[in-house]
């Protein structure tokens, strides 16, 4: 995945400057920066979602409005439907990729450890559950390049370690990811590079282990080899 010299403005507000950025297959990044440094809207621009006042971005050697169904993209809010199951959602969504039958929904589902046969409604759902469905709207279809903001927002312990061990095996299996979070203690020996923003702009990247040892003092957390 490549951005060139991409920027969004809004009015008189850059909320990303000219960011020049290269991502190699089969790499996990963490997308760093302060609030409203232009995180999100990269993620949304990188989707598809959001155009890019100027610059290019290419998925994999394809623009990226041509690449699409390369991509998976897991938002900050869910944007689940309540009053449908967590498969009726899946299969709202597959209509949009052309695909028919439940059997990637189910697979999917079971990935992220949800039971697709779980008729509950989705507005009935803990956030850790919604969290899940979300990332399996995203992976369903087998996409590329997983871009992912804050997969890991106000989930349970147990969530939150399904999430993780699903994006190990992604990266193992070849994905390239690009991921939104400030929980980095859960990241440790799994993410490859930080991208680091400050007011639309790179300013900075890196191997991870030094970020790792920033983000886990931040928070006042240990290392896993030192909890008891």
């Amino acid at each position: 995945m490549r951005t060139e010299n991409v920027s969004k403005i809004y009015g008189r507000t850059a909320a990303v400057r000219k960011i020049s950025l290269t991502l190699e297959p089969g790499r996990f990044y963490v997308l760093r920066g302060e609030n409203g440094a232009g995180k999100s809207t990269l993620l949304r621009m990188i989707a598809g979602l959001n155009e890019p006042t100027e610059g290019s971005i290419h998925i994999f050697g394809t623009p990226n409005k041509e690449a699409l169904h390369q991509v998976g993209y897991m938002a900050h809010a869910p944007l689940l439907y309540d009053e449908l199951d967590g498969l009726e959602n899946l299969r709202f969504f597959a209509q949009l990729y052309g695909i028919a039958g439940d059997e990637l929904l189910i697979q999917a589902m079971t990935r992220v450890g949800l039971d697709a046969k779980l008729s509950r409604r989705v507005g009935q759902y803990s956030q850790g559950m919604r969290q899940r469905l979300s990332l399996a709207r995203a992976i369903f279809h087998s996409p590329r390049l997983l871009l992912l903001d804050e997969p890991f927002s106000n989930v349970d312990p147990d969530s939150a370690l399904q999430i993780a061990k699903l994006l190990a095996a992604m990266r193992t299996g070849g994905n390239t990811i690009l991921l939104v979070t400030h929980q980095i203690g859960l990241l440790t020996n799994l993410a490859d590079e930080y991208i680091l923003l400050s007011h639309g702009e790179l300013v900075e990247r890196g191997d991870m282990p030094g970020l790792e040892e920033q983000g886990l003092q931040e928070h006042g957390a240990q290392r896993p080899e030192a909890r008891k």
